[in-house]
């Protein structure tokens, strides 16, 4: 046998192995969303709970209003605490799922098919969670 390789064993290094700029690239993103959401969603949250100190609302008061995203602006241009509130918890579950979108962005750009495969089973399994949650079950 020759010592040329055969094509299939010719692979090049960045196909399956990401180089080590687009990966910090990637965390940086990563860490960057995951900063700026969380940090918006506490600042929302906070800027609701000073409302409803101003306001005297119990944060144990039975007739909070129920999230309904179609008013969440609303509420927040008059002011209302709960709009605050509701869009700081909403940006709080959200923030991950969009750290894993961006992660599998960068990983089919770097064509890392393992970890885009790891990322779309990441966001299938919060889909269904939130279909389930939808229709009631579980």
């Amino acid at each position: 046998m020759s010592g040329v390789a055969r094509p299939e064993q010719r692979r090049s290094p960045a196909r399956t192995q990401p180089d080590a700029d687009a990966t910090r690239r990637l965390e940086l993103v990563v860490a960057h969303i995951l900063q700026w959401g969380i940090g918006v969603s506490v600042a929302l949250v906070a800027i609701g709970v000073a409302l409803m100190l101003i306001d005297g609302i119990s944060p144990l008061d039975p007739t909070f209003p129920p999230f309904d995203p179609r008013v969440v602006v609303a509420q927040m241009l008059a002011l209302e605490p709960a709009g605050f509130l509701w869009l700081g918890l909403a940006l709080t579950i959200a923030t991950p799922s969009v750290r894993v979108a961006a992660s599998l962005v960068g990983y089919l750009r770097q064509g890392d098919r393992r970890m885009v495969l790891v990322s779309l089973g990441i966001l299938a399994v919060i889909a269904l969670s939130i279909v389930i949650a939808g229709t009631g079950g579980g």
